[in-house]
């Protein structure tokens, strides 16, 4: 076939795709073609407008490094992060509702013993974080993973700042005890932007869009048998809870922060300082 136009040339593409030898691959990519040209035939963008678009997607990429995924912030301020986070967990039941992993994930996080600070000195207001990981029957987990990390005080993860992972702080990896119980202490994190200096910062002005995510706490809990959580505790009260801009608060996530004074929480851990206390109680979903 020959002597394309606008009105053949997105059969003629998919055409091209009937030799695909794996029937997935074919129909993302019939799926793409379609979807793409359709795109391309609404906006009717000229040939500047197109070039700046390479051009857009080809700094996205050399902004991308071992600390910084540029691709991950567009997926995210896009919203499709999200969907597909959506599409690919509807859990049954009461299980804890997930969302996105975010940019600034590390699988080296130490593993640290019950009641461990993971703030390294930092500075800011003290938080005792107590929660408990049971399955969707109420049962404790006994041993579960639970991973966390967070934004210091000032809105920084530590990936932002260090030159090396012997720097990282504020995440680590707790095991829960026989009642399916962990705790541990840090600081109250804040709210941030999120990387706005590439071209995501860039697309987001021209969008009239501020960069913010409402001040949360990362987790990531998972146990033999049951399927892996991630997931934010978002903090009640924040300014950005409606305009995060990653579109990832849910009501169920937010929690409000209790003043503690020296003395025993509600867990029963001990408390030398004034600060605040998060409580939070995930439930897991089998795998399947």
């Amino acid at each position: 076939m020959r002597n394309f136009s606008e009105d053949n040339i997105t059969a003629a593409v998919i055409g091209r795709l009937a030799g695909c030898r794996d029937e997935r691959v074919r129909e993302i990519s019939e799926a793409l073609v379609r979807h793409l040209h359709a795109f391309v035939k609404e906006i009717e963008p000229t040939e500047d407008e197109w070039a700046a678009a390479i051009r857009f997607l080809t700094h996205t990429g050399q902004m991308c490094s071992g600390t910084r995924q540029e691709f991950i912030l567009l997926s995210d301020t896009l919203g499709v992060s999200m969907l597909v986070d959506a599409i690919n967990h509807r859990h049954p039941g009461d299980a804890t509702q997930s969302t996105v992993l975010g940019p600034f994930y590390v699988e080296e996080a130490a593993a640290l013993p019950l009641g461990a600070s993971i703030a390294d000195g930092m500075e800011g207001e003290p938080l005792l974080v107590e929660g408990t990981v049971r399955d969707l029957h109420g049962e404790p987990i006994t041993g579960a993973s639970v991973e966390t990390w967070h934004a210091d005080s000032h809105g920084f993860y530590d990936v932002q700042k260090a030159s090396g992972r012997t720097e990282l702080h504020m995440r680590a990896r707790f095991r829960t005890d026989p009642g399916g119980a962990f705790w541990y202490r840090s600081i109250v994190p804040a709210a941030y932007p999120i990387p706005d200096d590439g071209p995501v910062g860039r697309m987001l002005d021209a969008q009239g869009r501020h960069p913010y995510r409402p001040a949360h706490v990362h987790f990531r809990v998972s146990a033999p048998g049951f399927r892996t959580l991630v997931t934010h505790v978002f903090v009640s009260g924040d300014a950005y809870l409606d305009s995060d801009v990653v579109f990832g608060v849910k009501d169920a996530l937010i929690t409000t922060l209790l003043p503690l004074a020296p003395g025993l929480s509600p867990g029963g851990h001990r408390v030398d300082v004034p600060g605040s206390l998060l409580t939070y109680d995930f439930v897991l979903p089998p795998q399947t």
